[in-house]
């Protein structure tokens, strides 16, 4: 039973792990070498699609780019159903968000390494605890 506390410790440091990766992914977005140009040209129902985007990622098990993409895509056909803004600017925040993915799976990289780091020390921490 002890080893499933470890397993669950680990399991919510990479729920936590993905969870900081997609908010560093839209800390990139916005605050990034781009950041001020997307910043001026974002509109409310942009920043709204880019926030379901970013929850839906953090609901996913694992995020590959198939994944991210195909999330990409049931969101903006979700705002295309709902005629928030015109089919072009839809289409073209998808896009734009798609091109993202080298930068958000490099932090996603990073941030898993750390998890795994860390969900390694909790995992001795516990064996050398039950000594």
């Amino acid at each position: 039973m002890k080893k499933k506390t470890s397993n669950s410790k680990a399991l919510k440091l990479a729920v936590l792990g993905a969870s900081l990766a997609s908010v560093a992914a839209t800390a990139y977005f916005f605050f990034g070498p781009k950041g001020k140009k997307h910043r001026q040209q974002t509109k409310a129902w942009a920043i709204k699609m880019k926030g379901d985007v970013v929850e839906k990622l953090e609901v996913a098990r694992e995020i590959t780019e198939p994944v991210y993409r195909e999330i990409i895509d049931t969101v903006t056909e979700e705002y295309k159903k709902g005629k928030k803004a015109s089919l072009p600017e839809i289409e073209t925040l998808a896009q734009d968000l798609k091109k993202h993915w080298k930068s958000i799976s490099n932090l996603a990289i990073a941030a898993k390494r750390k998890v795994v780091k860390d969900a390694s020390l909790v995992a001795d921490a516990a064996k050398r605890a039950n000594r």
